[in-house]
């Protein structure tokens, strides 16, 4: 074999050496730690407002975009448990129906935070950079500033409250390595979030008994695996 063969080859192994660690799978004991966009889109059932009587029209409530930030800890070879946190969400609350009370089709705004623990099963051996992976868990939802728009405020309307939520989380996502350490994310979650919501209209109680906001959430995300 000739000099330049010995070296074509040695260089190949150096290569393929240095390029190993790109493909090796997630081991007991690693944390990942995403940083990206996070979408939350409810599909927004709810029964009908209630004040004194059933006023005939319920709710729906509009997507948002926020930072979402995910910790993961590799506590066995394959399995992890997954923290989703993000900056607060803050959701248009409007009329289903067009300005039934004649203070436009905007009846004010909720913020909240969803923390989720998932468990999450991944698929793949050492040898793909793709990582695909499934899980489910439990997701409480904490609802504050909630406030009507200056409009119905004016109308008469007040203290409007929305209860906390607890509800299972389902996902689908997958990592993409792009070396050792450095990777790409996205996923989808369904989320469980059931609420009711109070208020009072000129001093005579409201509300609406129940909420099924059940969002998908999109996640996209680069991640750094410690």
């Amino acid at each position: 074999m000739n000099t330049f063969k010995k070296r074509y080859i040695s260089a190949l192994l150096a290569a393929s050496f240095t390029v190993a660690p790109f493909a090796q799978a997630f081991q007991e004991g690693d944390i990942l730690v995403r940083a990206g966009l996070a979408t939350v889109v409810p599909d927004d059932a709810t029964s009908n407002v209630f004040v004194g009587s059933d006023l005939g029209f319920g709710l729906s409530v509009d997507n948002n975009t926020q930072l979402g930030l995910t910790f993961a800890y590799f506590f066995k070879d394959n399995w992890n448990v997954e923290v989703l946190a993000a900056t607060p969400f803050k959701h248009d609350v409007n009329f289903a129906v067009a300005d039934p009370l004649g203070t436009g089709n905007q009846l004010g705004e909720v913020t909240h935070l969803p923390p989720t623990v998932t468990v999450n099963y991944y698929f793949m051996g050492s040898t793909s950079a793709f990582q695909p992976y499934v899980g489910a868990g439990i997701n409480y939802t904490i609802f504050f500033d909630e406030e009507f728009t200056d409009t119905n405020s004016g109308a008469g309307l007040q203290d409007l409250s929305l209860d906390d939520s607890l509800g299972l989380a389902f996902q689908l996502g997958a990592d993409y390595k792009i070396d050792k350490t450095w990777f790409i994310n996205g996923a989808i979650r369904w989320i469980d979030i059931d609420t009711q919501a109070e208020f009072n209209l000129s001093g005579t109680p409201g509300r609406v008994d129940d909420i099924q906001i059940d969002p998908m959430v999109y996640t996209l995300s680069v991640g750094y695996r410690f």
